[in-house]
Order: C-alpha cells, then sequence, then structure tokens
C-alpha cells in the first residue's frame, strides 16, 4: 500500500485536560489523514474546546448525550473513509508517535488487522492496579478460547483496520463491550490475517479520569459469550 489515507477515531468524553494536546499530536502524525473527533456528550467543558478548532483534517461529530465507548467508535466508523482505520483514545494513555509500529504490518501486506498490545514486552508501562491487569488478562484468555487466537490484550484501545474488514460489521454494543464485541466479530472473517504488536501504556488513576469499571468486565464476559456464540 504506497499511498493510502488514515481515519482515526477517536471517542472523547469528558476530557478537557487531555483532549487539546492529543489532536495537536495526533495533527503532527505524518501521514494523510482524517482524524474524527466524536464527542459523546461530554460536560466538563470539551465540546466547548472542540468547537473552537478548525483543521481541514478535522471533523468533528457531537453526541446529543453520553452513550457510551462503543456508540462514539460506531458513529467514528461511520464517518471514515480512509483506507486505514485506528481506533486513538483522547486520554494521553496510548501514544500516536507508535503509529508506523501498529501501521507497518498492514502496509507491508501481511495485515489485515493490527492489535497494539500492552504486554507484549516492550516500551515503557506505568505500574498501576494489579486487579486491572488480572481482569485483563481473564478477558483475553476467555476470548481466545471462544475466536481460537491467541492474543495477549483483546482489551486494548489500539487497534487498525484495513477499512474493508469493518464495512458491514454492526457494532451493538455502546459501552466497553465493544472490545470483545469487534474481536469475536472479526475473528468470523475467513482468511482475516491479525497481528498484534508490542506497545507502551501510560495509565490513568480514577482521580486522573480513567472510566472503565468492574460492572464492564462482567459486561465483557457476557459480550464475549454472546458475540462468539450468535454473532
Amino acid at each position: 500500500m504506497k499511498e493510502f489515507t488514515l481515519s482515526i477515531v477517536i471517542p472523547v468524553f469528558n476530557e478537557r485536560e487531555t483532549v487539546t494536546e492529543l489532536i495537536e499530536t495526533v495533527c503532527a502524525t505524518p501521514y494523510r489523514k482524517q482524524i474524527i473527533l466524536v464527542d459523546d456528550g461530554s460536560t466538563d467543558g470539551t465540546r466547548e474546546l472542540l468547537a473552537n478548532f478548525d483543521r481541514p483534517e478535522l471533523k468533528v461529530v457531537m453526541h446529543a448525550r453520553n452513550q457510551g465507548k462503543g456508540a462514539a467508535i460506531r458513529t467514528g466508523f461511520g464517518a471514515a473513509t480512509g483506507d486505514i482505520v485506528l481506533i486513538q483514545d483522547a486520554d494521553l494513555e496510548y501514544d500516536p508517535a507508535e503509529y508506523p509500529v501498529l501501521l507497518k504490518p498492514i502496509l507491508d501486506g501481511k495485515a489485515d488487522v493490527v492489535y497494539g498490545s500492552r504486554f507484549a514486552g516492550h516500551g515503557a508501562h506505568r505500574v498501576i492496579y494489579f486487579w486491572h491487569y488480572i481482569g485483563n488478562r481473564i478477558l483475553t484468555f476467555a476470548s481466545n478460547l471462544f475466536t481460537n487466537l491467541n492474543l495477549t490484550d483483546m482489551e486494548t484501545c489500539y487497534k487498525v483496520f484495513r477499512r474493508e474488514m469493518i464495512l458491514g460489521i454492526d457494532i451493538k454494543e455502546n459501552r466497553f463491550g465493544f472490545e470483545p464485541e469487534i474481536t469475536a466479530k472479526i475473528a468470523k472473517i475467513k482468511g482475516i490475517r491479525i497481528y498484534e504488536v508490542p506497545i507502551s501504556y501510560y495509565g490513568r488513576t480514577y482521580a486522573e479520569g480513567k472510566k472503565i469499571g468492574w460492572k464492564d468486565g462482567f459486561r465483557a464476559l457476557w459480550c464475549i459469550v454472546r458475540y462468539n456464540l450468535k454473532g
């Protein structure tokens, strides 16, 4: 793939403290790109910040009310027109400087989908929340049991797709259940080539704005069974 356009889908909810730096960092990446920010009903001033950005590569979509990360990604996927689609969180836990690592397997013609793994043994990792680590491991293991994949980090934000891989996939989950749902659905595509690459991770505490909770973990387990068995 010599020439391509990258669509970067960024779900945003109450990220006033980080979203400006995140946008500047993403805009500085050396690609022809479409940046789709989906504000999911923010109430902390994020919406007002986003309304002030005026860049040709930037598209801002506003949800009238908070629906969840999965709903924001669904909206972003619907607006994406690039050859490659990448999911980026707005909270600076993941570093856009690592896009070259994420894109390489697709650009080399080896992959259709790439996951950025926080557990593949490379890059800086903030030491935080043992039980989150265990929860991620359990969910990834359960997902692998059903999909017959050998992922190390199913719950990662960094998921990259050749756009045709997600065309026709109906995303139903509105919250964090998106992660096991999309994994189950792409795993069913005949002949799909899925790669993992190691990434860094700069995790946040709940005081710093982390949003996922234990209820989302139980929902993820339900989603693993639901979307692997019934589609």
